[in-house]
């Protein structure tokens, strides 16, 4: 449309507006001239500000899925089983423990549903075994403490040494060190898978897995081994290897193992003793000998790790007098959470072994039992333990059920 033709038709729209307006009414006319319509403003964008605001936008689609996603398939784990009791002591069998021991145990622990078994590692003489109805009892799932046993299974047949890396997916490699420290799941489901369930198993047994690791200590259970390897739908060998699935284990079999590590390669049988005749004339059994001394200075920087960067750091708030060494465990089953440690202070006079096992719920979990033998080695420790001791009488002979 012209200029011109615009111009007409709008001299055309007026007048009618002029000739059908009521009386008394005036009709006002805008007389500027009109040349052409309104042009509307074009902004332009800044392409910088542009491409923001289309990530921001972008971003906020991807979050709104992802929180959709999770309010959908989030799983949250109920627990049934209590972390606390008030009468775990009820029942225990006393009269030959060491009393120091005993009470620095039981100091520890508080009211945590659970027991503490502390062992002297160079003889298999249990000092003190708090809440002995639990850890008498059948076991539980090692869960991530099984590791000490595949290291030296995987260190034993030459997979490894310390400082090999094992490749964990893509560019990410990890050594022994670090993933006994920091629980590595992934490295040591690899280990697992490249030992097979048969070694896996046969080493598992050698050091006390599926037997009694006690000397005619009543009520004593020998936990489970399965006789093959479990599932594929639980996990297969690697989750045997990484959490302990399908395996029941003991606090006394736990301490059984972190004893000959301790002492260089003896498995004794542990002993209970309930009188002071027993104490009097206790004398250690020797269970077996393990060939593993040469490779305990490859597992104890991970444990000593475990301790001072990895998962049982908390154990150092209570108590950074003396090394300790240990590995923990966290798992859970059938609504009961396990929190598992297991552990020996290294000392200039001597060594003990400290194990630590609780059942519950959330509050229960491995770093929270490294932090109950904190407390522990803290008593010992208060109470001159782990001063100067007397010699030992030479004469003293060892009992060898080998021979």
């Amino acid at each position: 449309m012209t200029a011109k033709n615009f111009a007409v038709r709008l001299v055309v729209v007026v007048a009618s507006v002029i000739l059908i307006a009521p009386a008394g009414i005036t009709a006002t006319i805008n007389t500027r001239p009109i040349t052409s319509p309104s042009k509307r403003r074009t902004i332009k964008e800044n392409p910088h500000a542009k491409k923001r605001m289309h990530h921001l936008a972008r971003s906020r689609r991807v979050r709104s899925r992802t929180v959709t996603a999770l309010k959908k398939h989030h799983y949250y784990e109920h627990f049934y089983a209590s972390s606390y009791a008030s009468d775990i002591t009820d029942g225990d069998v006393t009269t030959g423990e060491d009393p120091v021991v005993r009470q620095a145990a039981i100091d520890a622990i508080g009211n945590m549903n659970g027991t503490v078994l502390a062992i002297e590692p160079t003889s298999g003489r249990i000092l003190a075994m708090v809440n002995q109805k639990l850890a008498l009892s059948s076991g539980a799932q090692p869960c991530s403490t099984i590791k000490l046993s595949v290291a030296l299974a995987a260190l034993s047949e030459g997979i490894i040494t310390k400082e090999t890396q094992v490749r964990l997916g893509g560019r990410y490699h990890m050594n022994l060190t670090l993933a006994l420290a920091h629980s590595n799941n992934e490295y040591f489901e690899a280990l697992g898978r490249q030992l097979g369930f048969e070694k896996v198993a046969h080493y598992a047994h050698l050091y006390g897995l599926g037997e009694l690791a006690g000397y005619h200590i009543a009520g004593e259970k020998p936990g489970a081994y399965p006789e093959e390897v479990i599932p594929a739908s639980l996990g297969g060998v690697g989750k045997m290897c990484s959490f302990g699935e399908g395996i029941s284990m003991t606090p006394l079999q736990l301490g059984a193992l972190v004893t000959a590590i301790a002492n260089g390669g003896t498995m004794y049988y542990l002993q209970h003793p309930t009188t002071p005749e027993q104490v009097a004339n206790f004398q250690p059994i020797v269970k077996r000998h393990l060939d593993i001394a040469g490779l305990i200075p490859e597992v104890s920087d991970g444990m000593a790790g475990a301790v001072e960067y990895g998962t049982a750091r908390r154990l150092l708030a209570n108590f950074n007098e003396e090394e300790v060494l240990g590995k923990t465990g966290t798992c859970s089953h059938a609504g009961t959470r396990f929190g598992w440690f297991g552990s020996y202070a290294n000392t200039s006079y001597g060594r003990i072994v400290v194990v630590v096992f609780l059942e519950g719920g959330r509050p229960t979990f491995g770093p929270k039992a490294a932090e109950i033998a904190g407390r522990m080695y803290r008593g010992l420790y208060d109470h001159n333990f782990f001063a100067e001791k007397p010699v030992v009488p030479a004469d003293i002979r060892v009992k060898d059920s080998t021979n």
